[in-house]
């Protein structure tokens, strides 16, 4: 039956697109309430919050590494200039 269907249905754009809207128009309740919107929100603000951290961890890191490089290169610095 799914290849009648498949046969049977709209070859062109805008039969397709039509199809599709049909399809989608009729939202659940779930959609409708924005419940489930504001869940995702949630999750992709706390996703984004943790990769934010996770970035500046990785910087905060990288900077330390850069200072303790620095204060390895003028302490080679005063021992050339003092021989």
């Amino acid at each position: 039956m799914l290849t009648l269907v498949a046969r049977r249905a709209p070859s062109t754009l805008a039969g397709r697109a039509a199809l599709l809207r049909a399809y989608t128009a009729d939202a659940g309740s779930v959609a409708k309430s924005g419940a489930f919107g504001k869940k995702e929100k949630a999750h992709e603000d706390e996703y984004a919050r943790k990769h934010e951290a996770e970035l500046l961890r990785k910087l905060r890191a990288e900077i330390e590494a850069k200072k303790r490089e620095l204060a390895e290169l003028e302490s080679k610095v005063k021992d050339s200039e003092s021989k």
